[in-house]
């Protein structure tokens, strides 16, 4: 290869490199912006429990702040909404592990899937007949406070009083709704950050 033609490649080489480079950083900050207006912003408690049958089975990302923490291991929080009435369970699920103290008063951001559990009669009878084999039901045992609150129970001092105001909630939404269960929601947590 002569000198010019070496000269002439070089050239040309460094031209395509100059090129592209220049190109590439105005196609990478576009291809970054798509990503970003792809990539959905955190829902906020509120927004997802006025419509959570249109989110269930989706994997979404959810803000708040998160009012207790389970005292069992850290297994499950609850973020609060706008009021203490709009509360979501997040379950930590094995890729978090447990969620550590400083969640608590913290605002969180959480990504996981929605789940709905359904509460109906067959659930409540199952229910029973395991507090029969147990014969354990105490009062002051009715349940964590705070999944009573998620889970829009009324106060309850004991497992049957749980139970009862379940079925009451049944009847109500079947004589409304044609619906004879009761949905709960969560989240079975994938990641989280606490910002």
């Amino acid at each position: 290869m002569t000198l010019i033609n070496k000269w002439s490649l070089t050239l040309l080489l460094g031209m395509t490199l100059g090129l592209a480079s220049c190109g590439g950083d105005s196609n990478k900050s576009k291809a970054q912006t798509s990503a970003e207006e792809a990539t959905p912003a955190a829902l906020e408690v509120d927004q997802v429990l006025a419509d959570p049958d249109s989110l269930v089975g989706d994997t979404i990302k959810v803000e708040g702040v998160c009012a207790h923490i389970c005292k069992h291991g850290g297994g499950k929080i609850f973020l609060m909404g706008s009021d203490d009435t709009k509360t979501l369970r997040v379950e930590a699920g094995e890729s978090i592990g447990s969620f550590p103290q400083e969640t608590v008063n913290s605002i969180v951001r959480v990504t996981g899937v929605l789940v709905e559990d359904r509460i109906d009669e067959d659930y409540l009878a199952q229910w029973e007949a395991q507090i029969a084999d147990q014969a354990k039901e105490a009062q002051g045992e009715g349940g964590c406070a705070a999944d009573m609150k998620a889970n829009a129970e009324a106060e309850a001092n004991s497992v049957r009083e749980r139970i009862a105001n379940f079925r009451s909630r049944i009847a109500d939404r079947a004589e409304k709704e044609g619906k004879a269960y009761v949905s709960l929601y969560h989240m079975e947590g994938l990641s989280y950050e606490i910002l």
